[in-house]
């Protein structure tokens, strides 16, 4: 559900450019007024074992006045500026 709205931090209203690598992510919790934090899985390989482990990176977005994301949703996150202290990357839109 995509609305107008007038935050100047939204990526399709406002001014802010996306740039750098554009990920799949699920939100875990989303309580924060105007943030979520959200998690994206990977696998890695053990060089020693020759084996694959599970990893995960938890990273804070923004969330545009104009979507609401609730927790377990799948949503794509885009890197933009330093919007704050922990956050640098923004949501684009819901998976």
């Amino acid at each position: 559900m995509v609305e107008e709205c007038s935050d100047p931090k939204c990526p399709v209203h406002g001014a802010l450019r996306v740039r750098g690598t554009v990920r799949q992510a699920k939100v875990v919790r989303s309580k924060e007024r105007n943030s979520a934090t959200v998690e994206i899985p990977r696998i890695q390989k053990v060089r020693k074992y020759g084996r694959f482990e599970k990893r995960r990176s938890r990273l804070h977005v923004h969330v545009p006045k104009c979507m609401k994301v609730e927790e377990g949703e799948s949503v794509e996150i885009g890197e933009c500026r330093k919007l704050s202290k922990t956050k640098s990357h923004v949501i684009v839109k819901k998976v």
